[in-house]
Order: C-alpha cells, then structure tokens, then sequence
C-alpha cells in the first residue's frame, strides 16, 4: 500500500521573473508533491495525465524517490505561462495555454494507498465525482485550485466558487487552499475564519497557505506556523510542498507536529528553486536551527 497517490498532471510552465529572466521547466502540484513526500520516507505513488512526450513523466521524476508512475495517456498536456511581477513572486499572472483531457474514474490505479491526493491544476481536471470516487477507496486529499481556478477563452485564469461545495466537502479528509482561494469560498478574508467555516460545512481538516504561514483547521482549533525561508528563490510550489508534507506527517503525528515539519520543509524548499529533494534530516535541522 502506498502512502500517498496524487493524481495529477506535470505542468510545462514557461517562467517569466520579474526582471525579465525567463526559465522553461516542469511544474505542477504533482511535482512538487511528488519529489516532497518521497523524499522525506513516505512510499510515494504518482498519477501523471498528458500525452507522454512533451510532459516525459519518467524524466520529470527521474531524480526524485517515487515509487511508482502511473502515465495516463491524454492527447494534449497542460501549458502554463506565469509572468512574476514583485521579488518575492506574490503578485504573478497566469495563462493557460493548453488542457489536458479531464480526469475519469478508469483513471485510478487498482493499487491501494492510505491517502488519495487530487491535485489538478484548473477547472476541469479534476471532476466532484472524482472525489466520490477516491472517497470510497482511503482518505481524500483535494488541492482546492483544480476546483476553482476557471480558464477563460483567452488563458486567463480567474478564481470562481465552486457550487457543489456543501455537497462534496464532507467527503474530504483533507483540503487545501490558499488565502485567495479561501476568501472565493467562503466570502471572508480573515482566513481562521474561513477555516472554521470550510470545516462547518464538512471537510474533516483544512489547511490555508499563506507567504508568512500555514494555518491548520479541525473544526474544533486552529492550528499555525510560521514560513522561516531566508530567501525566496524557490518560491513556486510553496503550497504544494506544504500540503503534501502535511499529508504525510499526519499519518503519524498530531497536527501540531505535522504542521511545523511541512511549515519547515517548505522554508527549506523556498531557499532553492526546483522541487524538494532533500532528506528528513535536513528538515530536523532546520527546526532545530529556526524552530526552537
């Protein structure tokens, strides 16, 4: 059994900095995810859609620790162009250029794993019956942009509700979003009570990202802890990293405890660009040097 399946597509994402400099690479949440999870110790089980050259899964996740690709065959992939506008990469715009075909429930392996992670990119990858699907099989972990990020007709992406929220949030184990996303569902900013709001109307834990701190919603408390990197030059993928670090310390440590590894994990990851690919104890290290 695997510890964690994301299902998910590798994003061809053309960078642009805000000084101009331009870096052509692999993303998406699945690759964040991925490389983070696998290499702190967790058996790691990934489930790639596109049409198996330009997005190349097994060179994507050549140096990383995943146990297992699974490449579902699409006709297109997904093209992303992300212009940065500040420094520290808070302000960008993003186009879609290209889709991948959407996910369908033949898509899941017949593997088992404790943690089902949906991490789609735009509206449209990942169906609400999707998270029916992986409901039934272990927990489900749901990345809220594949929700709500809606393409317009000119790539443009643009933030919308998701109406089947109330119907589909009790069948989510885990849910992630960051600030912005938090505020579409919920019509509040404050995100604490946003949190406490998301959990009201089902989802069991609800984790919200933010540039200065991860916050963790039960139903009952909220949980925080704060960003530490000392630079920001590996920004892209902050929520990515932190929520599937999240994932797997919880499968064993209280929230607490997994909230402060992810919150350190994602420090470290943000002082470097790329995917995280470090060891569990250079995360000890860090809490040790910044967290005590």
């Amino acid at each position: 059994m695997f510890d964690l399946m994301i299902i998910g597509q590798i994003s061809l994402d053309h960078n642009i900095d805000f000084d101009g400099r331009e870096v052509f690479m692999h993303g998406g949440a699945v690759t964040y995810s991925g490389f983070a999870a696998a290499a702190l110790g967790y058996r790691v089980a990934v489930v790639p859609k596109g049409d198996g050259k330009r997005d190349n899964p097994l060179a994507t996740f050549a140096d990383s620790k995943v146990e297992k690709i699974f490449p579902i065959f699409s006709a297109t992939c997904t093209v992303m162009e992300n212009t940065y506008f500040t420094p520290d990469r808070e302000r960008r715009r993003c186009l879609c250029k290209e889709m991948i075909a959407p996910y369908v429930a033949a898509d899941i392996p017949h593997e088992s794993a404790r943690i089902y992670h949906l991490a789609g990119l735009v509206n449209g990858d990942i169906s609400s019956e999707l998270i029916r699907e992986t409901a039934g099989l272990g927990d489900t972990a749901v990345d809220v942009q594949a929700l709500l990020r809606c393409r317009n007709e000119d790539g443009s992406l643009e933030l919308r509700d998701w109406p089947e929220k109330k119907e589909y949030l009790p069948l989510i184990r885990y849910l992630k979003c960051d600030a912005a996303e938090a505020e579409v569902l919920t019509g509040t900013s404050d995100r604490d009570k946003a949190a406490f709001l998301l959990c009201e109307w089902g989802a069991r834990e609800v984790i919200i990202t933010h540039n200065t701190e991860a916050i963790v919603c039960d139903g009952k408390t909220i949980c925080r802890s704060p960003l530490k990197p000392r630079n920001l030059s590996g920004r892209t993928g902050r929520g990515d990293t932190t929520f599937a670090t999240y994932l797997t310390e919880r499968l064993s440590s209280d929230i607490p405890a997994a909230l402060e590894f992810a919150a350190a994990a994602v420090s470290l990851k943000m002082e470097a660009p790329g995917p995280f690919n470090g060891t569990r104890q250079d995360v000890l290290d860090y809490i040790q040097a910044f967290y005590r």
